[in-house]
């Protein structure tokens, strides 16, 4: 019985919890891009396609262009200190301690995995540059290798997630 009280006071405790503290405010963000991660076969096989590249380009002025509209001050981290960092998101706050020497709130990154041409996960993390720690954070799976899908993955992830009132 003890046992299941406990565990009962765990998910009530949980349940309360919020999974998040309030949504990121405006400031200085450091912005490193989207970091492409292809685990499909077809990767492998072809190796990388020119409409992948655009298509990850458009997605990156989407997310800038949201945050902006936001009121975020975006700025490009300097390219020597960048230089050998495979992926932000996994730099061992590599990405932080760069924004927070920059004066910048926030490092903001993001990643694309593509599984196949019809899966595709797309995450954004906005860190704390002065804790390391995510402000919020947010992966959602789409649909179609298109950039319709890509817009609508991303404006759902930012307006859902990272920018959720409640």
């Amino acid at each position: 019985m003890r046992p299941l009280l406990i565990l009962l006071a765990a998910l009530v405790t949980a349940a309360a919890t919020p999974l998040y503290g309030p949504p990121p405010q405006p400031g200085k963000a450091v912005w490193y891009g989207l970091h492409f991660i292809d685990t499909s076969t077809e990767g492998a096989i072809n190796g990388v396609r020119p409409d992948e590249v655009a298509r990850i380009e458009m997605a990156e002025d989407f997310i800038a262009a949201d945050l902006e509209s936001r009121g975020f001050e975006l700025v490009a981290p300097p390219e020597d200190k960048v230089a050998a960092i495979k992926n932000p998101v996994k730099s061992n706050h590599r990405d932080t301690s760069i924004a927070r020497e920059m004066g910048a709130r926030y490092a903001i990154s993001g990643e694309v995995q593509k599984v196949s041409n019809l899966i595709i996960a797309v995450n954004l993390y906005v860190r704390d540059a002065e804790t390391g720690e995510n402000v919020r954070a947010g992966a959602v799976d789409i649909r179609g290798n298109n950039d319709d899908s890509f817009r609508r993955g991303y404006s759902y992830l930012l307006r859902n997630i990272i920018f959720r009132e409640k």
